[in-house]
């Protein structure tokens, strides 16, 4: 895979409500490659005033909150990749950093546990977790969540960070 790395984008909406246009696209992947399906999205939640809480995006979709926070909506996405390379070729998956944070009008708020879609899922780190690619095509996806913590009283508005992920 020869170390291609895709920088991507966290987006979270505290109360907030929005509206995104749909367009259309087309990728051309090359061999021994990656691209970013879709971006980790935490979706619409509202915070607590009772104390701060996390929300866990697991890499099935399945999002979960604890102490009061309520999820609003369903605007949470997964990040998603796919790629090609070749039947049971081994590939080492790292994540540029084990925390982030992301910003926006209030305090910073910390995203970790980058956890891929594996079977067993696997939580990525700064050291490569090894998979093998079992596709006859060698065309592969996996998606990958992660857990964000949210303050008491968590200022509304978007707060967005990047992060890194490497093959």
């Amino acid at each position: 895979m020869n170390g291609a790395k895709l920088y991507r984008q966290l987006k979270l909406a505290i109360a907030a409500c929005g509206i995104s246009a749909m367009g259309a696209e087309a990728v051309v992947v090359t061999p021994l490659s990656f691209i970013e399906v879709g971006d980790l999205k935490f979706g619409t939640i509202i915070q607590s005033t009772t104390s701060g809480g996390n929300v866990v995006l697991a890499p099935n979709g399945t999002r979960t909150a604890t102490n009061g926070i309520i999820l609003v909506g369903n605007s949470h996405e997964v990040a998603e990749f796919a790629g090609q390379g070749t039947q049971n070729q081994i590939v080492d998956i790292s994540v540029g950093a084990n925390t982030i944070w992301l910003t926006g009008p209030g305090p910073r708020m910390r995203v970790r546990r980058f956890t891929i879609g594996s079977t067993p899922t696997t939580i990525l780190t700064t050291n490569p977790q090894f998979f093998r690619i079992g596709s006859p095509t060698g065309i592969f996806r996996f998606p990958v969540g992660a857990e964000l913590r949210v303050r008491r009283n968590q200022p509304a508005g978007l707060y967005t960070g990047t992060w890194d992920i490497t093959l």
